[in-house]
């Protein structure tokens, strides 16, 4: 059985900005938030966090602010991955050193790699670093999906403990769950996916609607596994609304305006991303304020 790096709901946390860049005191508040509402992990530097408009100092320093401010209370997962597999190694060596706990490692993007591609990809970052590693498929954004028989390839090796599985394709992800059993770890990369993944053996969602509900979304799957599977459908179904609103332009997008909205200073998204449109706006402020008061 591969290492668990943590069981239940993961924060991809969002990264804000102002003016003279990543806004840490803001993002110390965001961690104490998400620690505080029994959160069970906290991934930084992630597609949430807007890490491919971030510098590498910019990305090094959020990294270590979360380290320092979670004081080990909850793992700590960096976001590493990149289409350059000498970066890749060289960043994650780096975050190695500031103590974090896992790296999330999303699929090489534009170079349209092979499968075997894949492997060498993620074996040549395995066999440099001592982290485990969550491997990303995201293929909607990367333009490559990662399939079962790869995955199966993958679990054999040693610190590839986990994938953050986003395809959005259950029946792939049984496949996964089926050819590598507890050899690779399940989490669920879509927040409308939660308990489907969960049912085909998943142990955790890495969630971008934890942002703004981390203690809903950990009781959720805390359900779950509590055996509580009505209570946990009900609330994964009651979310559904606000999930759909989070999404309505592309992430990070509706997630920062959702945060500002409850009492957050997250600034705006990088070019080319650019602010919520004023009908999603009114969209996401309506559902949240049918679960969240005082918005």
């Amino acid at each position: 059985m591969k290492k668990i790096v943590f069981k239940g709901c993961g924060t991809a946390i969002c990264t804000p900005f102002n003016k003279d860049g990543v806004n840490l005191k803001e993002f110390e508040k965001l961690v104490h938030f998400q620690i505080e509402n029994n959160i069970d992990s906290i991934i930084v530097c992630g597609t949430t966090g807007e890490a491919s408009t971030m510098t590498i100092e910019e990305r090094l320093e959020t990294i270590k602010c979360a380290v320092k401010t979670s004081n080990k209370k909850i793992p700590i997962i960096a976001g590493t991955g990149g289409n350059n597999t000498k970066d890749v190694i060289k960043t994650s060596k780096i975050v190695q050193e500031l103590g974090v706990d896992g790296l999330l490692l999303v699929t090489p993007y534009y170079n349209k790699c092979t499968q075997n591609g894949l492997i060498e990809h993620y074996k040549e970052i395995a066999k440099n670093v001592k982290l485990p590693i969550i491997i990303y498929n995201v293929p909607g954004r990367t333009g490559v999906n990662i399939e079962p028989k790869t995955c199966l390839e993958l679990s054999k090796i040693e610190n590839i403990v986990a994938i953050k599985e986003a395809s959005g394709n259950l029946s792939q992800i049984a496949e996964i769950s089926h050819l590598c059993g507890d050899n690779l770890n399940i989490y669920s990369g879509n927040d409308d996916q939660v308990l489907p993944t969960l049912s085909l053996g998943g142990i955790g969602v890495i969630s971008v609607l934890s942002n703004i509900m981390p203690q809903y979304c950990h009781d959720m799957v805390q359900n779950f596994f509590d055996k509580k599977i009505f209570k946990a459908k009900k609330m994964q179904l009651n979310a559904i609304p606000l999930i759909k609103a989070l999404f309505s332009e592309v992430n990070p997008i509706p997630v920062k305006t959702a945060l500002n909205y409850i009492g957050f200073d997250c600034g705006i998204p990088r070019l080319p991303l650019t602010e919520l449109n004023n009908k999603n706006k009114e969209i996401l402020k309506k559902e949240l304020q049918k679960i969240i008061k005082n918005v």
